[in-house]
């Protein structure tokens, strides 16, 4: 029986051999369970049937010295064969740094860094749609009442200028199994309970109380959306996304604290990596610009 981060387990003898049985009962019940070995006691002696029962967190350490498997009891979902490794690091991380608040925000760093070159690829395309942000008004502008010819128009602009729309899409694409399962990794882990980072941040499993954390991911999601482009948007859809910065601050005011840290970070970092690329292509623009007109 499994209660977030508790779990109650009979373990029968892990040293017999045992055979185990489920069947479906009436009105959509379900009955499994374990026939171990039979014991035979003749007159005047005694005879023992171990078996273990467990009451206590989900600890993965203490779960695998137990019974192999009865780790599983703490489920990732579909992306376990990722949330597994991720939780392995994390734990290590945690072991050197002693603090799981310090130990998620260096994981995050190095999840950014291992996939650098992917997100680079990412914000260079959107850094080349920001600068064609004028073409594309314009033609909204002209064509906006003709879808059909926007469209085409749009599509022929992407083609002259060698720029793939989805260029940006991709690599992010690419990272979202990654970025869930970290997520289902910082909900799960009963490690995060009552586990401090820092000043007011006294349990990470728990709701940041003063809910500074969701309002750092709020600012840092709309400096985010500030340096993409959104020419390709129609008005309602940039309507849209101009007020999920604010809703997602809502949502995440009652996210444990250890994820919501995880998405700040993971912002912060992205907005500094977006920032960085986006001024290095407008610089080296710049110079080739002022080398063509010297050319002149």
């Amino acid at each position: 029986m499994i209660q977030h981060y508790f779990v109650t387990a009979v373990v029968p003898n892990q040293n017999v051999t045992n055979n185990y049985y489920a069947k479906a009962l009436d009105q959509g019940r379900y009955s499994i369970g374990v026939v171990e070995p039979s014991v035979t006691v003749n007159t005047g002696e005694s005879g023992v049937i171990r078996s273990q029962l467990y009451i206590g967190p989900t600890e993965q350490n203490i779960l695998k010295n137990i019974a192999p498997g009865l780790e599983k009891t703490i489920d990732y979902g579909m992306f376990t064969i990722l949330a597994e490794p991720l939780f392995w690091l994390l734990n290590h991380i945690n072991n050197f740094i002693g603090n799981w608040g310090w130990s998620i925000i260096i994981l995050t760093i190095l999840i950014k860094l291992a996939f650098y070159k992917l997100s680079e690829t990412s914000y260079r395309s959107m850094a080349r749609l920001r600068k064609f942000q004028p073409k594309l008004k314009q033609l909204k502008e002209n064509y906006g009442d003709d879808k059909v010819l926007f469209q085409q128009k749009m599509m022929k602009l992407y083609k002259e200028e060698k720029i793939n729309p989805l260029g940006g899409c991709l690599p992010i694409l690419v990272q979202m199994p990654v970025f869930i399962a970290l997520y289902w990794v910082l909900i799960y882990s009963v490690e995060m309970r009552q586990a401090e980072w820092i000043l007011w941040i006294t349990d990470l499993s728990a709701k940041d109380p003063y809910f500074i954390l969701p309002v750092l991911m709020g600012i840092t999601m709309y400096v985010q959306q500030k340096l993409n482009p959104t020419a390709m948007m129609d008005e309602m859809q940039q309507k849209v996304m101009k007020l999920l910065p604010f809703i997602f601050t809502i949502f995440f005011m009652w996210f444990p604290a250890g994820l919501v840290l995880y998405w700040v970070m993971n912002n912060i970092l992205s907005v500094s990596q977006q920032w960085y690329i986006t001024r290095k292509i407008e610089a080296g623009e710049a110079v080739e610009k002022q080398t063509n007109d010297k050319k002149r």
